[in-house]
């Protein structure tokens, strides 16, 4: 029996990353997200797998984000007993996201049905944190430059990413072949983050397609971030960014400590409202051999921040008028403490709603950065008044020129290579890109494809 690959999510989208190799007898899912965006993706989150769970031998995580392993719960839910594979700081991370994710489940189904908003009676979360503290249990962790056996015929080896604190790239091999998955890679020259490591050689590879069609904006993010601060503050307003949790959030940071140090910027107030991201800045500097940063220059990047833990403390947030910079979950705004933030800060022209990244469509960042003039919070509207900026030079996804370096990087080219997690322009725009200029075999799977790898 020959290799097969399915592509169980991540095709045709940024979300969902779900790819199941089997080999001979054997199936290994790499990735387990969940999908975000439009209803008719978030939709799939509900629908069976067309693989039986009980019938995967073990999953492999490239990181933590939730369209990366946020399924998980449902997953091990729904009957997976095997391990899950992932670096030490990707499971320290999603020790703090999957709980999160299974709470925010949880209080949206109970905040529905409260309020009666939603079409189903009654509204149920996909997971508990019963479930998301049962997948936890299944977390096997591996060093990077390991070569470790999951199974009789296939190996895996983590190297780093960068995009986030424990992100991997993921080398496969199944006998003789070599298939690779890129995971999210990060930018090349990140003040926070390390480079992605090269990959010199593969069979067949995966990879990331999330700005395959953009050029990511080459002005000093400092500068970016010094004007847009200051300009706010000086009509008194305050700036809200809907942050990433892991990752974005302590960079923001970074960058907001480097200009206060430097007076660049009036000295605000700043609070982290988001339990998830605090606890992931603690992580952040537990694990500061997997950044650029040492030990002092993390913890003084985080402490630039009163965080905000007590909701009650979040609610006097925005009854208090004092201009201030409030970052908060989620990066997207799809859920979290930044809606009740949104609801508040979004109708005064004064405030400044600044995103720092990529926005999924269908996702109240992508509508509110496209100028929406009002966004559907909780079941009602709100009007978007206020400045609304993105600042896409914070982004933690190589843009398209930064991944073809990375591919540059290939002795030979692969036998086929597949560009996933990218809306359909930008995977067809990097497939083009791919085809044009290394002349390899490449092509953008569909969903629920499956390949086989001869």
């Amino acid at each position: 029996m020959g290799t097969t690959l399915q592509f169980l999510g991540g095709a045709g989208t940024v979300t969902g990353s779900k790819y199941l190799v089997t080999s001979g007898r054997t199936r290994v899912l790499v990735d387990c997200g969940l999908f975000q965006g439009f209803k008719h993706l978030r939709l799939r989150n509900w629908a069976p797998l067309p693989v039986v769970p009980s019938s995967i031998d073990a999953v492999v995580l490239t990181h933590a984000h939730i369209d990366h392993s946020g399924y998980l719960p449902r997953l091990v839910a729904d009957g997976f007993q095997g391990p899950v594979y992932s670096t030490d700081a990707t499971r320290d991370l999603c020790g703090i996201l999957l709980p999160d994710s299974a709470h925010l489940q949880e209080k949206d189904a109970e905040f529905a049905n409260r309020h009666g908003f939603s079409k189903h009676h009654p509204a149920l979360p996909l997971y508990t944190r019963a479930d998301a503290e049962a997948a936890l249990a299944r977390l096997v962790p591996i060093e990077f430059d390991i070569e470790r056996r999951i199974a009789s015929s296939i190996t895996i080896r983590f190297q780093p990413a960068g995009h986030i604190l424990g992100a991997a790239i993921v080398s496969m091999s199944c006998g003789k072949q070599q298939i690779v998955f890129s995971g999210d890679l990060g930018r090349t020259g990140s003040a926070t983050m390390v480079d992605p490591a090269p990959v010199q050689s593969a069979d067949y590879l995966l990879v990331e397609s999330t700005y395959g069609n953009r050029r990511h904006d080459q002005s000093d993010p400092e500068d970016a971030l010094a004007a847009a601060i200051s300009r706010t503050a000086a009509r008194g307003g305050t700036v809200i960014i809907p942050s990433f949790a892991v990752g974005r959030a302590q960079t923001l940071l970074y960058h907001i400590h480097r200009l206060k140090v430097a007076r660049r910027i009036p000295d605000l107030p700043v609070f982290l409202d988001s339990p998830m991201s605090i606890d992931a800045s603690e992580l952040f500097c537990s694990h500061h051999r997997e950044h650029k940063l040492n030990a002092e220059q993390a913890r003084a990047a985080c402490s630039v921040a009163r965080y905000v833990r007590d909701p009650e403390e979040s609610k006097e947030l925005d009854a208090n008028p004092m201009p201030k910079i409030i970052v908060s979950a989620s990066g997207m705004a799809t859920g979290g403490r930044i809606l009740h933030h949104l609801k508040h800060y979004a109708p005064d022209p004064r405030n400044l709603i600044m995103f720092a990244g990529f926005q999924a469509g269908g996702t109240r960042g992508a509508a509110m950065t496209e100028g929406a003039e009002s966004i559907k919070i909780h079941g009602q509207y709100f009007d978007v008044r206020a400045e609304v900026r993105n600042l896409s030079m914070f982004s933690a996804h190589a843009d398209g020129d930064e991944v073809m370096e990375w591919l540059r990087n290939m002795e030979e080219p692969p036998k086929q290579t597949f560009v996933v997690h990218g809306e359909p322009t930008a995977a067809d725009t990097l497939r083009h890109r791919i085809e044009e200029e290394l002349g390899w075999d490449c092509r953008v799977p569909e969903h629920l494809e499956t390949v086989p790898l001869p």
